[in-house]
């Protein structure tokens, strides 16, 4: 309100006030997918929300170039930020907007890329055959009125008009979101879904040439060791995940990595390194052998108790536990509720992490651990 108020004295037209202002809380917001490119970009409230990260839009415009594309049309651009990233890669690229504020926007940050042209329109109404692309990347938009879309006929344009426009390139991926069910997908897809540092952020339908082979894969891009795939060894990305048998709880318990639970990957996992599930359907995965992978975090198990603040507040007390990271699957345990009932004694040095789960009992357990 300061700042406001000084430039109103200084002069400035109050709508123009709102507007720099609303930019400069929107390049704040943006710092996270853009980095220090956000201090130059201009925003809208609902390009940002659906842009792909930059990091994460460099793997799009790589696996473009692995399939042998060179001019990408960005379908539905938004703020311009996959074309960034196509035209950073030396791409020719054309960007299709059909918000004209969006697409000014698209404009004004694709600047640096002369290769990249925008262009303010339905991208429907375009011949996208006379601009001579041999790639496209669509990123339906997934909101409206502010809430998601679950359905994926519900977007923009809805997924199978998407996937019928995407067959007609040589290359083409689709973002969707990243809940999508499997039974929605095309059979002869590649799709993706990927994480950066442990959120899981979009998911990718890769078809055509960009596609390799179908199935499912997991991209989890690390800022400190980089970037990590994982196969689930499907080759029909519609096939059910496959359930693993649970094991007793073991030394240790593993945390898969978002992208690897929602690609289906538990099983080739627990294949891959000798370990299984705390309990049928859970993504808690427990095994004797520290394993160093970029696609778990590990936890050493101190102790199992009954899931009851009394037995779990005395446990933690007499290790000297002040602090308290709670995780939990599959089970109704409320967080917060539970870490009031705690009642932990902040002056104690300690910090440890409690896992509420069901095991293979079919009790629910908290479980005290240690991060590796």
């Amino acid at each position: 309100m300061a700042l406001s108020e000084q430039l109103r004295r200084e002069g400035y037209d109050a709508g123009l006030i709102a507007e720099a202002l609303t930019q400069s809380r929107l390049r704040e917001r943006a710092a996270d997918k853009f980095g220090p490119f956000a201090e130059r970009m201009i925003f809208t409230k609902e390009g940002l929300e659906q842009a792909t990260r930059l990091a994460v839009g460099a793997f799009h415009a790589e696996r473009f170039r692995a399939a042998g594309a060179e001019h990408i049309v960005d379908f539905g651009s938004g703020i311009g930020a996959d074309s960034m990233a196509f035209g950073a890669l030396g791409f020719q690229a054309t960007a299709i907007e059909m918000d004209a504020d969006t697409a000014e926007a698209a404009r004004l940050n694709l600047r640096p890329f002369p290769e990249v042209e925008v262009i303010n329109a339905n991208g429907f109404d375009v011949d996208l055959a006379a601009i001579g692309a041999d790639a496209i990347w669509i990123d339906p938009a997934r909101r409206r009125d502010g809430r998601r879309l679950k359905n994926p006929e519900d977007w923009s344009p809805p997924l199978s008009e998407a996937i019928e426009l995407a067959s007609r390139f040589d290359s083409a991926g689709i973002k969707i979101a990243a809940g999508i069910d499997y039974d929605a997908l095309p059979a002869d897809a590649l799709v993706e879904w990927i994480s950066v540092d442990g959120d899981l952020v979009e998911a990718v339908i890769w078809l055509g040439a960009a596609a390799e082979k179908p199935g499912r894969h997991a991209l989890v891009i690390d800022s400190a060791t980089g970037a990590h795939r994982w196969d689930s060894g499907v080759e029909d990305p519609r096939v059910p995940a496959t359930q693993v048998i649970p094991d007793a709880l073991g030394l240790l318990i593993y945390e898969p990595d978002p992208a690897i639970i929602r690609s289906g990957s538990i099983a080739s996992m627990c294949e891959e390194f000798g370990i299984s599930p705390v309990a049928e359907g859970i993504a808690y995965l427990t095994g004797n052998e520290l394993l160093d992978t970029p696609f778990l975090q590990g936890f050493t198990v101190v102790s199992v108790l009954p899931l009851e603040p009394k037995p779990i507040r005395k446990a933690l007390t007499k290790l000297g536990v002040g602090r308290v990271e709670i995780k939990k699957r599959g089970t109704g345990v409320d967080p917060e509720i539970l870490r009031k009932k705690l009642k932990l004694d902040p002056k104690l040095p300690g910090d440890m992490t409690l896992i509420a789960t069901p095991t293979i009992t079919g009790k629910h357990r908290a479980i005290l651990c240690e991060r590796v």
